[in-house]
């Protein structure tokens, strides 16, 4: 064989080679193809509404089917989470240090005052009596003054007769927290009795800065003794 006959015969080896090759590769890759595309014909694809899409022959996704149930996973809702501070968290309101006497005012809305017989009627509605120094006087079960009650004008006393007559401008409530054995228990008693005064007798009270008073007033004072 001279030499230019074994050139061609190693050319056209080579191509039948390489023409082996290609079919080879072409084979393969399309079984894989296939078995991808079966692949894709068995699963199902969720968009982020919860409906399913099945992708076709074509690689396309077909018409959307009955949505998927979703499954049981817990999904964190923000409006049902309540923040629970830990105890660290939660600032305490100032404490105030307790009087050593708190004295609250009950003031007329009308000109002339309280009548002296209004007075003596409402007093013995709240339970108050009437004591050896001329004033009104809340008494615990051993007879001791939890509190008391003045006139607004000097000498603060009430008198014991004439009492239609009689007109006092303004009561004034006090109580000293450091004589009483449960001065919480006392001050809630001389809260109520205050307002339920203030209602029979017409009357707005003042705390001891001569100021409305509020509930965050009472709490404040509550809370130091």
């Amino acid at each position: 064989m001279d030499k230019e006959l074994l050139r061609i015969v190693i050319i056209a080896t080579g191509l039948i080679i390489i023409m082996g090759m290609l079919t080879w590769s072409y084979l393969k890759n399309k079984k894989s193809q296939q078995e991808d595309m079966d692949f894709y014909d068995d699963q199902e694809f969720r968009k982020p509404s919860g409906k399913s899409l099945k992708i076709d022959d074509d690689g396309e996704p077909e018409t959307a089917v009955e949505p998927i149930e979703p499954a049981d996973h817990h999904y964190f809702d923000k409006e049902d989470a309540v923040y629970e501070p830990e105890e660290d968290d939660v600032e305490p309101p100032p404490r105030v240090a307790a009087p050593n006497i708190i004295q609250f005012s009950l003031i007329a809305k009308t000109d002339e005052g309280f009548n002296g017989t209004d007075l003596v009627n409402a007093f013995g509605i709240v339970g108050l009596e009437y004591g050896s120094l001329k004033i009104f006087e809340r008494l615990d079960a051993n007879r001791l003054v939890d509190f008391g009650v003045a006139c607004m004008v000097e000498p603060g006393t009430f008198p014991d007769s004439n009492l239609d007559t009689f007109y006092c401008p303004g009561l004034v409530f006090f109580m000293q927290p450091s004589a009483l054995d449960d001065a919480q228990a006392v001050f809630d008693d001389y809260i109520e009795t205050i307002q339920l005064l203030a209602v029979e007798l017409d009357g707005i009270i003042l705390d001891h800065h001569r100021e409305t008073l509020t509930v965050a007033t009472i709490q404040s004072l509550r809370q130091s003794l």
